[in-house]
């Protein structure tokens, strides 16, 4: 699947080497709302290649990457209730390089393109951190809206959501902008050819 800055691909077992450090990492694991993972990398190898032989019908993983093909972080959807068609969406890019550049928000609006038009999945949540104000907004953007506080294991969350509709709406206003932009660069285009094109007095 590829939108315009990343890729997302299934995970491989080579990508084992970056999940692990980002496991580790403390920062990482507060953003994440976790702790610091405690195994060996041999343990966690082990454990990768089983969820990649065996996956849980109830979880779809992949792994992020730049179109130059650098794994950057990974995301997901998960708790898959097709019942009654919702699934909560999860996401990280570990590669603090490409924090504040919109790999993160076309990772979750490429995720979701492919959600709604290949499942029949109508809603999709998640919950992140109250004061990760960044992440929030990063959201909002992507569609989602916010709909009540959380608290977990003495954390509070933000739950936010949003339906196939609404995204659906947002996608559709989002390509009128982009043709009108390009019918506009056109314009100009062909103005600056006619102008050249005529002689000089």
């Amino acid at each position: 699947m590829r939108g315009k800055q990343i890729i997302l691909r299934e995970k491989r077992i080579v990508d084992a080497q970056d999940d692990y450090a980002w496991r580790v990492d403390e920062e990482l694991a507060r953003l994440d709302a976790t702790r610091p993972l405690n195994m060996s990398f041999e343990d966690f190898q082990r454990y990768s290649r089983e969820e990649i032989d065996f996956p849980s019908p109830r979880s779809k993983r992949f792994a992020v990457d730049t179109h130059d093909g650098v794994h950057i972080g990974n995301c997901m959807f998960y708790d898959i209730d097709l019942r009654n068609g919702e699934a909560e969406l999860g996401i990280m890019i570990g590669n603090r390089e490409y924090w504040s550049k919109g790999y993160g928000r076309d990772a979750v609006n490429t995720l979701l393109d492919h959600i709604f038009t290949t499942t029949t999945i109508t809603r999709v949540y998640l919950h992140t951190l109250e004061w990760n104000h960044r992440a929030r907004r990063s959201f909002v953007q992507s569609g989602f809206r916010e709909l009540k506080k959380v608290r977990r294991s003495g954390l509070d969350f933000v739950r936010m959501e949003v339906v196939r509709t609404e995204w659906e709406r947002i996608r559709d206003e989002q390509q009128r902008q982009m043709l009108a932009a390009q019918a506009e660069a056109d314009d100009r285009d062909t103005g600056a050819a006619g102008a050249a094109d005529r002689p000089a007095e």
